[in-house]
């Protein structure tokens, strides 16, 4: 049976006309009636049923791009190589397409309706950067998503994302992991038993790949995994600085702190400088990610290196159908450790 405005409508508890403001975007609504409309849009499959099914299988000329956050340096960057890459050979129009970055703000209610308007559109290509929330009913929901898009001909493509099975959608993984089990390694290299953690939300899988990367090195060289040394906090400056400082109030006699990422490290040691310690000196701070300012820092920092850029670019122009997909749709993506000047061997004791 044909799904109509008048059974969204129904579902959703608001008017026909409201429906039809909501998907026309041609007057203001209140954030929570747009909402429920877009969700009962999906849950009712409209896009896909009625006069919209004779398109069902056309694309339009728009890309989505999904980032957390654009004032992070870590999806600005991937979002640039991105769409510096859409459009060129093969494309219509001349190959121009428009390329539309969605800024969720980490929210997993506005990435699911970021692609419910997407899939609206018809776009020809969506890529969603970053990690994933791990909530089953959301990674459910996406994934049912993911499904509905790429049936309908678009091409999605996740960077810096782990595979979503059972979607046709390709991915582009970082070894989170890996990477950061190279990092501690190279602590406890030094002669580190004593190490601190600043881990990302609980929530990101990113987080608890990064997370799993630590605690494997500690495990193979037989240190102590003590839950006092791990504070979990945001991927930004302020949570570096704050964790830094509980750090140090439960385990004064650290020598090492493993950071989320370089904006979390940065915060880390201008928390140690206020509290008197001398970067390596007194304790080392070691990043992750490899952002532009790791290497200005002072003094400049050990991290992991992640080609940013090079996958975006890569993410985009499998995208527009320039590049092929990796054997199975699946590549992973490593870093390299970059070791700098804030870290060094452990103060003697």
């Amino acid at each position: 049976m044909t799904v109509t405005l008048a059974d969204v409508a129904a579902r959703a508890q608001v008017s026909p006309a409201t429906v039809s403001r909501v998907l026309n975007g041609n007057y203001p609504v209140a954030a929570s009636t747009r909402e429920r409309v877009l969700k009962a849009v999906d849950e009712l499959d409209y896009v896909l049923n009625g006069p919209a099914s004779a398109l069902a299988a056309a694309t339009s000329d728009l890309v989505g791009i999904l980032v957390n956050d654009i004032a992070d340096p870590f999806f600005g960057i991937m979002a640039s190589a991105i769409q510096s890459e859409i459009g060129g050979p093969g494309g219509r129009a001349g190959g121009e397409r428009l390329a539309v970055v969605c800024n969720t703000g980490g929210s997993p209610e506005r990435e699911l309706t970021y692609l419910t308007l997407l899939q609206r559109q018809r776009a020809a290509a969506v890529v969603l950067t970053g990690g994933a929330v791990e909530n089953e009913p959301h990674a459910e929901a996406v994934a049912a998503k993911l499904r509905k898009l790429t049936e309908a001909g678009t091409r999605v493509v996740l960077c810096g994302r782990a595979p979503t099975p059972d979607t046709r959608a390709i991915a582009l993984a970082f070894d989170n992991r890996g990477g950061a089990r190279q990092l501690t390694e190279h602590l406890i290299g030094l002669g580190h038993r004593r190490l601190g953690c600043i881990a990302g939300p609980r929530e990101h899988t990113t987080t608890r790949h990064r997370l799993e990367g630590h605690r494997e090195a500690l495990a193979a060289a037989g240190v102590e995994d003590d839950p006092r040394r791990t504070v979990h906090g945001h991927y930004d400056r302020r949570s570096g600085y704050e964790a830094a400082l509980e750090l140090l109030r439960r385990d004064p006699d650290l020598t090492a702190i493993v950071a989320a990422n370089d904006s979390v490290a940065l915060g880390a040691c201008a928390a140690l400088r206020e509290s008197g310690l001398r970067v390596p000196g007194d304790i080392s701070v070691a990043g992750f990610d490899d952002l532009p300012f790791s290497i200005d820092a002072v003094p400049s920092l050990t991290t992991v290196r992640l080609p940013l850029a090079e996958a975006g670019a890569r993410a985009g122009r499998i995208a527009m159908g320039r590049e092929e997909p990796p054997p199975g749709g699946i590549a992973t993506v490593r870093g390299e450790l970059m070791v700098r000047g804030s870290s060094g061997v452990p103060r003697v004791q």
